[in-house]
């Protein structure tokens, strides 16, 4: 039986522990939720935006490379699209122990441990009885060269088959290991969303050249951030490790939540 979402991710900033020296200080994971029947209304829309802003058919849409004011009718797009996202917000200099995740994709995949729960917690929630699919998720990573996936989905096994250890809440009828995949952003349309959402998550905590942020394009996404019982923090917004009242209040996105 088919699977009842489509779940794509991407990230933003680095792993990096050389603060001052080119590693950003925050590591953003974001994921785009949809179910399986509307998967093609929901990727549909970087068509639609492509056509809004003039761009080549079929190029892919990396929001980095945007104008703002290109990025912007992109992120209202996203917030009219019937989907949900979770963003996993990693402040590193807040790490206790960082010489633990300095070590290949540690962080990474630690990252991807909190933002898994979120998403199998949203699916299973929000899965009526007459919904097609069989409950489960298809889960589409953007590709990292330099990653393995058979590596993460030894992980998520590890995390699966003893739980209560590694501390996991990752609901396992909707997240399965085997299932992990990974494309390329001009494979999946829907992995573009994905970086514009964690893009748009990234450059509201993290200054540019100038000391600088830009909360603008999470402000707008807003709308579509997953929420239980309305709640965005802890939800649709995981910051690790727990924030500080300085960190939270460094950005006015964050503070708001």
């Amino acid at each position: 039986m088919a699977t009842s979402y489509v779940v794509y991710i991407d990230e933003s900033g680095c792993e990096g522990f050389r603060f001052g020296d080119g590693s950003s200080s925050w590591f953003v994971l974001s994921a785009v939720v949809t179910r399986t029947h509307l998967d093609l209304e929901t990727v549909k829309l970087v068509d639609d935006v492509r056509a809004i802003l003039g761009k080549e058919p079929k190029k892919p849409l990396h929001f980095r490379d945007l104008k703002h004011h290109h990025r912007r009718p992109f992120a209202q797009a996203i917030a009219a699209a019937r989907l949900r996202t979770v963003s996993v917000m990693v402040h590193k200099p807040s790490i206790a122990e960082p010489e633990k995740f300095q070590d290949g994709s540690r962080l990474y995949f630690y990252a991807v441990k909190f933002l898994l729960e979120r998403v199998s917690w949203l699916c299973r929630d929000h899965l009526g009885s007459q919904d097609p699919g069989n409950g489960t998720a298809r889960v589409v990573f953007s590709n990292r060269a330099t990653m393995s996936y058979d590596d993460m989905r030894a992980y998520l096994s590890r995390l699966e088959s003893d739980p209560d250890t590694f501390d996991v809440a990752i609901d396992w009828t909707v997240i399965r290991p085997e299932k992990i995949e990974s494309l390329t952003a001009g494979k999946l349309m829907g992995l573009q969303i994905a970086d514009a959402v964690a893009y748009s998550h990234f450059v509201a905590v993290e200054p540019d050249a100038f000391g600088n942020i830009e909360t603008s394009y999470a402000d707008t996404l807003r709308p579509v951030l997953y929420r239980r019982d309305q709640a965005i923090l802890g939800y649709g917004v995981k910051i690790w490790p727990p924030p500080r009242p300085e960190i939270l209040g460094a950005s006015a996105f964050l503070s708001n939540l």
